[in-house]
């Protein structure tokens, strides 16, 4: 068995390159396992992914990124001993360091059979330059403990600038296997990039379904934090999720307009803010039938949407992920707060906080022996 850990920082495209991997792998007959962890306990990624058509299964993981290694262990221990996967994805939060959570899984002494592959870092070659600018220590340290640098999203990068993006990286990791990529592509350049990750894969085309793991917090009695990436990233942060009293008569364009005008909104808010944030605003508004998912991930960046097709029994519900470089959290929490109650109210629906809230940065006691809800 592999495991794979993909980081990157918030943005750069790790949830479409698991998918595109899980794929990959599926089609070649191998049984895979992704394990997804957000920022906060909203869960935004784990939902694309399993709109995405795979089967899913709920393991209890917690939040890696900084402090339940516990919850990380228990997981990674269901999987191999239940599911007995043939890979195992881990996708971190952009705001860790992704070689403490490859480390943590070496010190899991899960076996002979399981193996480590090389840690890969993502980076969006289309924000290089504002990263090293907003994030510069951070992402340099992602960029420097990674064994595979994949430069991603290059359909949005002028082709003379490759070249010298990619010798930019790879002065920054001489080590590092620098690959070319795009969530658009999934043809050579990725193939590429699978056979560096797995040099020796081959399978079966066998129709074999990834499981995804993101399950919630689980109850623990003694949280350790190895490392605080968080305040590292300077980073501030904030997600929640709404119950809609009456979205189930919101219309997909009516849901679209809605997200368009939140989105521009807590933009607005977060440029004033900082200027030239980097980070991630996600957004899903589900109105019980297709869910509009907004995105930005850069200050001059407009807002980036696809729709969903809801899963079965969905009721309306909106979930909102923000992370913004060099803010306030609470700040950040009050812009949100403030942009989701102005734009619902003007519309005359209502909405009211469900589900836990979660802001890092907290003292881990906070969170400690809290359990996770069911969906």
């Amino acid at each position: 068995m592999e495991v794979i850990v993909v980081g990157g920082f918030l943005g750069s495209g790790k949830t479409t390159t698991i998918i595109n991997m899980g794929r990959y792998l599926a089609e070649k007959g191998k049984k895979v396992a992704i394990i997804v962890n957000e920022i906060g306990e909203i869960g935004i990624d784990g939902d694309v992914i399993k709109r995405f058509g795979f089967d899913t299964k709920e393991i209890t993981s917690g939040c890696i990124c900084c402090s339940l290694k516990v919850g990380l262990r228990t997981t990674m221990n269901t999987l191999v001993n239940e599911y007995k996967p043939d890979i195992i994805m881990i996708e971190p939060t952009g705001i860790a360091f992704p070689h403490i959570i490859r480390n943590e899984v070496e010190l899991m002494n899960l076996g002979e059979k399981v193996k480590i592959a090389p840690l890969v870092t993502l980076i969006d070659g289309s924000r290089f330059k504002q990263l090293m600018k907003e994030v510069k220590e951070f992402a340099m340290r992602q960029i420097i403990d990674a064994e595979i640098l994949g430069i991603n999203k290059v359909d949005l990068i002028e082709p003379i600038r490759i070249p010298i993006l990619e010798a930019s990286v790879q002065q920054l990791n001489p080590k590092a296997k620098v690959v070319l990529l795009s969530a658009k592509d999934t043809g050579e350049r990725f193939e590429n990039f699978m056979q560096e990750i797995l040099p020796d894969i081959k399978g079966t085309p066998e129709k074999v379904q990834a499981t995804v793991a993101i399950g919630k917090r689980p109850e623990v009695s003694e949280p350790q934090e190895t490392e605080d990436s968080i305040k590292a990233s300077g980073v501030g942060s904030y997600s929640a999720e709404f119950a809609i009293k009456g979205g189930e008569n919101l219309s997909t364009e009516a849901a679209r307009e809605l997200t368009t005008e939140l989105m521009n909104a807590i933009k607005a808010k977060a440029l004033k803010l900082n200027p030239e944030f980097v980070g991630h605003i996600k957004l899903f508004l589900d109105n019980g039938v297709e869910t509009v998912k907004q995105s930005v991930t850069i200050y001059y960046e407009d807002p980036q949407e696809d729709i969903i097709r809801s899963k079965e029994g969905a009721i309306p519900t909106f979930k909102i992920l923000s992370a913004v470089s060099n803010v306030d959290k609470e700040a950040l929490k009050d812009a949100v707060n403030s942009s989701v109650k102005d734009t619902f109210e003007k519309r005359g629906i209502h909405v009211h906080k469900a589900g836990h809230e979660h802001n890092h940065g907290e003292h881990v006691q906070r969170i400690k022996g809290i359990k996770g809800r069911k969906e």
